[in-house]
């Protein structure tokens, strides 16, 4: 469990975005909520996003262990989606659905924009510079900076189409289309080649460390390490997979968090490691609206004295991050399919989204619908844009995963579970909690475009999904 964000979304977390004139919109949700006023963007972590890291880990230990919980009481393997609405019903279902849908598209928009800018820097090693505006996202809300800090564009909308954002999602639709398998020992390997991209880097990177770069440490304060930490968040997303295990372990209440703590532990090490050498090697600011800031940091490292020898580490680092990207792309798209597919097949989205190929056995209208909602938007849209969406979505998940768990103990306290988070309701109360406190790390604009997602489900789901579910009859 090894993210791809770390690769693409620690630039936007660690120097945030900055816009010329303050406005409520950009400002986090909590900064405005406590001081009344507006901040001209959101603010970074800079090299304080180490703690940041830390917090998230923390709260994906809350998380994960309710997660297991309410996949310990479904004796069959899903998503969160198929667990609610086994146990609480339709209109849970349809919430936890709907706002999956988000999470998932806007998961593979950000990698996807992420390994655009990954094929960039690999031409770009190659010696092959293809036009820029067929290689940058159409909205740029802070423009784009050569390394130097010269203006490509101003902060906005430009003419211009991310080709290969969007063509990394078609092809890989293609191949979903005509049917893959997930395999473990696929995924396995993926995540050793993430993890040796990640010691590469750490290690090349740790003897051109500059410690003046460290200070200020928090240069933003707490806001910014809580904003941060909103936006790394990212990296964490698909660590409930191993929550729901719990039928496979031979003693769940002791191995399962085990498991979930050992993994957390692990790739927090890794993100921490790359989160302190990134910001002692290049300063924190400078790598703002960056979608590959571990890669063109030691572009910029190969060209000081001494540096040659980082050209063939940064290779590595792209293959591996390039690799583990295609992996999480294919991964959430099949997901996200199945989402469509399992709400059609439930009544509550239109039937042709739980269409068959005839051919090849697979969801072939549903797959091709999430291929074009992710991949046009990834062709116009900068990773710090979509990776908020991606985040809120996700950790909303969790707070009704949580309050699903305290609400199943009240009402089905004798169902069968082979896992339950430990110290009654301090748990699923704590992982409430600190998920909401990740949310108001979001911008305004943010909290108003996950409000427009979910009042448009809310009424797709009253004026037709309702009445023509398969428990419409009943009603």
């Amino acid at each position: 469990m090894i993210g791809s964000g770390i690769f693409t979304v620690i630039g936007t977390a660690m120097a945030g975005q900055k816009f010329d004139t303050p406005e409520v919109s950009n400002t986090p949700l909590i900064h405005y909520l406590l001081t009344h006023t507006a901040m001209a963007g959101r603010p970074g972590a800079g090299p304080a996003l180490a703690l940041s890291l830390v917090l998230v880990a923390i709260v994906c230990v809350f998380t994960g262990l309710c997660y297991a919980e309410l996949a310990s009481m479904i004796p069959i393997a899903g998503s969160a989606y198929t667990y609610t609405y086994a146990t609480l019903g339709e209109l849970v279902a349809w919430i936890i659905g709907w706002d999956l849908i988000l999470e998932y598209a806007f998961s593979n928009m950000s990698v996807s924009v992420g390994f655009a800018a990954h094929i960039e820097a690999l031409l770009e090693w190659f010696g092959i510079h293809p036009p820029l505006r067929w290689i940058s996202p159409a909205y740029l809300p802070t423009g784009l900076q050569d390394f130097a800090g010269k203006d490509l564009y101003a902060p906005g909308w430009h003419f211009g189409f991310n080709i290969p954002a969007f063509l990394v999602v078609m092809l890989l639709t293609v191949i979903l289309v005509r049917g893959i398998r997930e395999s473990a020992r696929t995924n396995n390997i993926l995540v050793l080649i993430k993890m040796v991209a990640i010691l590469a880097f750490i290690f090349a990177a740790a003897s051109f460390i500059k410690p003046v770069y460290w200070h200020p440490f928090m240069p933003n304060g707490w806001t910014g390490m809580l904003s941060g930490g909103s936006i790394i968040f990212f990296t964490y997303i698909g660590f409930d997979s191993v929550s729901t295990a719990a039928e496979e372990c031979r003693k769940p209440q002791r191995d399962l968090p085990i498991g979930i703590l050992a993994t957390l532990v692990a790739c927090t090490l890794l993100y921490g490691g790359v989160a302190t050498c990134l910001s002692g090697i290049v300063p924190w600011n400078s790598i703002m609206g960056d979608a590959a800031p571990v890669v063109n940091a030691l572009k910029r490292l190969s060209t000081q004295p001494g540096g040659g020898p980082l050209r063939w580490v940064e290779l590595i680092v792209l293959i591996g991050a390039m690799l583990g990207m295609i992996s999480s792309i294919l991964v959430f798209q099949l997901g996200q399919a199945r989402v469509w597919f399992a709400m059609s097949r439930d009544g509550l989205l239109p039937k042709v989204f739980g269409k068959i190929h005839v051919k090849f056995r697979t969801p072939a209208v549903a797959t091709w619908v999430a291929g074009f909602v992710v991949g046009v938007p990834a062709g116009l849209l900068d990773i710090g844009t979509v990776s908020n969406l991606s985040n809120i979505g996700t950790l909303f998940a969790f707070v009704l995963v949580s309050i699903a768990v305290m609400i199943l103990r009240y009402r089905e306290p004798a169902r069968p579970r082979s896992f339950r988070a430990p110290l009654g309701p301090v748990f699923p109360v704590l992982s409430i909690i600190f998920c909401i406190v990740l949310m108001m790390g979001l911008e305004v604009l943010t909290w108003t475009a996950f409000f427009i997602w979910l009042f448009v489900g809310l009424l797709i789901y009253f004026f037709y999904s309702r009445h023509r579910s398969e428990f419409a009859g009943m009603r």
